[in-house]
């Protein structure tokens, strides 16, 4: 009696899709739809068709340009939980301690998408009173400063496309809600290369953020948290300094760590 072959079901269309969704990972920075097309060998029209359909199903996001393309929010949680961005936390997490140990806050890393900010990481405030979450929470992006900085990466047109999906939710009476406020702020966070929460998501708690850039395709940021009458203008002051400086710390940190591996 002859042995049938055993059959594998080929899907190209599934294959395309996962070896393009690769390839932004791998990229260090935004990646072009003539750079996807090159590399994967496609025409630029399949990878054009390609992109649209990940763009709409959420796997890809545009860059502020709209040339560039990075993972979108649908991956943000399957890519979190991945070995590559437990490594991350490894990298970071020294200089996370190191952080909190100079401003006496919590810190946290996480990764930025269209809706929300997933933490990656973070440290602590020794004190008995300190904000605090695990590793795996997520936080809405229009939560104050997070959003502010995620946003101020992206053009204008683009953060109200955004925003008009979501709206600008009044948290507390501090939160911005008109949208030409919004963008004014987020061209002060352009300018200065940081962001404040000035209790506008939460009553009687601030945060500073600072944008650390893309790793594997995914925009990741450092924020601290605390209490506000413990960050009042000379302490915000200096937690800006520090914490601009943890993340070029590990910005650094992470370039070399790809260059290594690559």
């Amino acid at each position: 009696m002859p042995v049938k072959k055993k059959t594998t079901y080929k899907a190209p269309a599934v294959q395309k899709a996962f070896e393009l969704l690769k390839r932004v990972a791998a990229s260090q920075s935004e990646i072009t739809l003539s750079d996807l097309a090159r590399q994967l060998g496609f025409s630029k029209g399949t990878t054009h068709g390609m992109i649209q359909a990940l763009l709409q199903a959420g796997a890809l996001e545009q860059g502020p340009d709209r040339k560039g393309f990075f993972l979108g929010p649908v991956v943000v949680e399957l890519a979190f939980r991945s070995w590559n961005y437990f490594r991350v936390s490894e990298y970071a997490q020294p200089i996370l301690d190191a952080l909190r140990d100079r401003i006496g806050e919590t810190v946290f890393l996480g990764v930025l998408s269209r809706s929300r900010a997933l933490i990656m990481a973070t440290a602590e405030a020794a004190k008995p009173l300190k904000i605090s979450a695990p590793p795996g929470t997520s936080i809405p992006l229009l939560a104050g400063a997070v959003g502010k900085v995620f946003f101020a990466q992206q053009r204008d047109d683009q953060a109200l496309k955004i925003i008009g999906e979501h709206g600008l939710p009044q948290y507390t009476q501090h939160s911005i809600v008109n949208k030409q406020d919004y963008l004014a702020e987020l061209d002060r966070v352009r300018r200065q290369g940081y962001a404040v929460d000035e209790e506008e998501y939460l009553p009687g708690v601030k945060a500073v953020a600072v944008a650390v850039g893309n790793q594997r395709g995914l925009p990741l940021a450092i924020w601290v948290v605390g209490f506000a009458d413990a960050m009042g203008k000379n302490a915000v002051s200096e937690i800006v300094a520090e914490t601009k400086r943890a993340a070029a710390r590990l910005r650094d940190s992470l370039d070399r760590r790809s260059q290594d591996e690559s």
